[in-house]
């Protein structure tokens, strides 16, 4: 490094890899390329999917996901994380102690299931995402059906979202917020409304128009991104959150008349085409 230069931050992504680059690793490089934010990456599965669903998952070994996390973050100024698909309860195990001394904000998007309905979670794998994942994480951001896997809940109305989110907040003391994506909520709505719950009792709402679209792979994996993104650009947590609403309604309304999958349907978003 030159001599009185600075050292810019890295955001570091440990998630699945995508090979149709709609979700997972991909998604999150190209979320923070475009926002303007230096991305690592850390693989924690292997995945052959496309638009039309996710056929097989190789998680890695545990250590090996670990020595990558470790290779950036002793090279690398890593101010914030973003945590995707984990796979395993010991990758879990294993990433909570390889963070136990990180400092920075971690973002945790619970890619539980595939936007298809594939499970991206081995059910042995929950009891370790209280224990070991969670008390790691600082923001939490789930969409309803996720939601309702961490909290034991049925689900039907933006009241009991947030009130589900409450009580996750008070049963994980590390969180800080709980960012409820709410395009899965109310889907006959003509608005899609997140919510920012807080600790502190603050809450925030984001709304932006519900559009029409075959585009939609990796929805939940750039949202993540995005909020980590401009958290990590300096931004605090509630304006970090309108704007990650609004670089999601810019992305979605990018693909909105056009494909890159012959499937017809569930193409991934169009990242080149937005910029933050």
């Amino acid at each position: 490094m030159a001599k009185g230069s600075a050292l810019s931050p890295t955001l570091l992504s440990i998630a699945g890899s995508d090979p149709s680059g709609g979700a997972g690793i991909q998604a999150d490089l190209k979320t923070m390329t475009s926002i303007g934010v230096y991305g690592g990456a850390a693989i924690t599965c292997l995945t052959v999917q496309n638009s039309r669903g996710v056929q097989k998952i190789h998680s890695l070994p545990p250590d090996f996901v670990r020595k990558q996390v470790e290779a950036v973050l002793v090279d690398h100024n890593v101010t914030h994380i973003k945590i995707g698909m984990v796979g395993t309860a010991r990758i879990m195990e294993t990433l909570g102690e390889t963070l136990e001394a990180f400092a920075g904000v971690v973002v945790y998007d619970p890619v539980l299931a595939s936007s298809t309905g594939e499970s991206l979670l081995q059910k042995e794998g929950f009891p370790s995402l209280q224990k070991h994942l969670l008390s790691r994480v600082t923001i939490l951001t789930p969409n309803m059906g996720e939601l309702e896997l961490l909290t034991n809940t049925r689900l039907s109305s933006q009241k009991e979202a947030v009130a589900a989110a409450k009580i996750l907040l008070e049963t994980c003391p590390y969180l800080q917020a709980v960012v409820l994506k709410g395009g899965h909520l109310e889907t006959e709505s003509a608005a899609i409304h997140d919510f920012l719950v807080g600790r502190d009792g603050t809450l925030h709402e984001s709304k932006r128009k519900r559009r029409e679209c075959r585009n939609l792979h990796g929805t939940g994996c750039t949202y993540a991104s995005a909020l980590a993104s401009y958290l990590c650009l300096g931004h605090d947590l509630a304006p970090a959150f309108q704007l990650a609403g609004d670089y999601m309604d810019r992305i979605i309304q990018a693909g909105v008349n056009d494909s890159v999958v012959k499937s017809g349907s569930n193409g991934p978003l169009f990242h080149y085409r937005v910029s933050s």
